[in-house]
């Protein structure tokens, strides 16, 4: 490798491979001493089955970490938590200036209030034609059509080319709340610069083979929906998608329904877009404390919590009472959402709670009643031709989706590339080439403390959830002789064994049998002597509950001072 050529990369660190936490590198200068700017911060979410606990998962930033000297600039296409999430968490580590257009920068400062971070390093992006310089790079903000107001996509031109990077993106000429798709724009950036010498590009949706539908369709269904039903209305979404607040909000009022939003999230994205002038002519709303008032057939609720979670406003009209509102029978609860893959469990389990207490439930619909914010494989194929670039690298995905997205282009005669967390890749030829491999992994935020995905916190979690624990206390005296029993504490374990014996107390007479047995150089050592009660514990609680818990020692030795 010659180390002193320049060249670009590209280097992804979540996102690709998986839908979320989405962090991507590029760089230019020599090999090693490249120049760096990130490209979105964001998380995905813990779950019960392999994260228990855990509140956020972000991506692993040590390798940029230590790079941090070379760090030019961060840029946040969008808003969606799967993009700025992370950075309140993990600027800290990176300390480089923030670059987002208004509404997106108004979130971004959230999350850097709420983690407790200064917000002297955001800077407010004008959309294109403005240019951001940093360092070899000179960034172009443009305009593109999503799930959330002001996204954008980047042109990142360098001195080996033209790079696009789409950000999340459709093809939307009417997205009721944010800027339509313009096609001209596109056209003209494909022509500027030498052309597109690289395109990274979102692969969400290259499975879905018809092309995506606006926004706007929704608008005539949702309002005969909602008009027809007699009881009260709920309908979840996401958070973030203020178009289809707006859609289900008029609807409502145009059926004669008084409006309350529930949720944190869904409250301060309205507030940030009303307050950045993204959103305008938003229904009025009222407060849940006189929503309780309003007759059941003259109320709708938009809530948080469309992909099942536990914590949102969906969850807990489910389980009952939630700030004095309940559903009932004859009450109707919309889904106008797409379930990410993961979340199908948490969903079902609200529809059935919904259904259990005789409220209908309506789902997409066969997308009578949601559209996706993310280009579908024709939308790809259109952009493709569109910008007509030398090489494409898809991003935004899970192994599946990219490697689809890459046989489409390399049937077009494009280089292409599929490139995973951690795959750096040399972009400055005519053909995309791996050049190294960065170890990657996952960062967790576990309460208010972030912890390596290595560290064993979450392992130990999980092994005390899948076979419980058992805490056993010993007393030694000044003679190195047990004083008394050892004494034995479960959690997670059947009350009794298979015997129909206390399960503690067979445990504490096969240790206390140990401990009649044992020599003087055990009962001297605490490494020998935890070693064998732990065994111990192991043993009886598989012979009599199938289970090797974890075991916690507790011995307290009496000095003879």
């Amino acid at each position: 490798m010659n180390k002193t050529k320049d060249r670009l990369i590209y280097l992804p660190l979540g996102g690709a491979g998986e839908i979320g936490m989405n962090a991507y590198v590029y760089g230019y200068g020599p090999a090693g001493r490249e120049r760096l700017i990130v490209v979105d911060l964001g998380v995905t979410f813990g779950d019960m089955d392999g994260s228990p606990g855990i509140d956020l998962i972000m991506a692993d930033m040590d390798w940029l970490a230590q790079n941090q000297s070379r760090i030019e600039a961060i840029f946040i296409t969008h808003g969606h938590e799967d993009h700025v999430g992370a950075l309140g968490h993990l600027w800290p580590r990176l300390r480089a200036p923030v670059h987002a257009r208004p509404f997106t920068a108004a979130l971004a400062r959230m999350k850097l209030e709420d983690a407790g971070q200064p917000v002297d390093a955001l800077r407010i992006a004008a959309p294109r034609p403005a240019v951001i310089e940093a360092g070899p790079f000179r960034v172009q903000f443009v305009p593109v059509s999503h799930s959330i107001p002001e996204s954008a996509a980047l042109i990142i031109d360098t001195p080996a080319g033209r790079v696009v990077h789409t950000g999340d993106f459709k093809l939307d000429g009417t997205p009721v709340v944010g800027e339509p798709f313009d096609a001209e724009a596109w056209f003209t950036i494909a022509k500027e610069a030498g052309g597109v010498h690289a395109l990274v590009c979102d692969s969400t949706n290259v499975f879905s083979p018809r092309p995506g539908r606006s926004e706007a369709t929704l608008a005539a269904p949702l309002a005969a929906l909602i008009a027809a039903e007699k009881g009260m209305v709920v309908a979840t979404t996401f958070a973030s998608n203020v178009a289809r607040l707006k859609t289900l909000a008029s609807a409502a009022k145009q059926a004669g329904r008084e409006v309350c939003l529930l949720g944190r999230a869904m409250n301060r994205t309205v507030l940030a877009a009303e307050e950045t002038g993204v959103l305008t002519g938003f229904p009025g709303t009222i407060q849940p404390e006189e929503a309780v008032e309003v007759p059941r057939g003259k109320l709708m609720l938009i809530v948080t919590g469309s992909q099942g979670e536990r914590r949102a406003a969906s969850a807990s009209l489910a389980r009952g009472k939630y700030l004095g509102l309940e559903l009932r029978e004859g009450d109707a609860f919309l889904f106008s959402s797409k379930i990410i893959p993961g979340n199908e469990r948490g969903v079902i389990r609200i529809m059935n709670q919904l259904s259990e207490a005789g409220v209908r439930v309506i789902d997409d619909h066969d997308g009578l009643y949601h559209v996706s914010g993310h280009a579908n494989r024709p939308d790809l194929e259109a952009v493709h031709d569109l910008l007509a670039p030398k090489i494409l690298i898809p991003m935004h995905g899970e192994h599946r989706h990219l490697s689809e997205h890459a046989r489409i282009a390399t049937a077009k005669g494009l280089a292409a590339e599929i490139a995973v967390n951690g795959t750096m890749i040399d972009l400055t030829g005519d053909a995309p080439q791996v050049v190294e491999r960065i170890e990657t992994g996952r960062t967790y935020l576990d309460g208010a403390v972030l912890i390596g995905a290595m560290d064993g916190v979450v392992r130990d979690r999980i092994r005390m959830a899948l076979n419980g624990v058992v805490f056993v206390t010993l007393i030694i005296d000044e003679d190195g002789q047990p004083l008394g029993d050892a004494w034995v504490e479960t959690m997670g374990l059947p009350e009794t064994g298979k015997r129909g014996e206390n399960l503690a107390d067979t445990i504490e007479a096969d240790l206390n049998d140990l401990l009649g047995r044992a020599g003087a150089k055990v009962l001297a050592s605490d490494d020998k002597l935890e070693e064998q009660l732990r065994k111990t514990v192991r043993d009886v609680a598989m012979d009599e509950a199938g289970k090797k818990p974890e075991v916690i020692v507790v011995t307290s030795r009496l000095s003879d001072g």
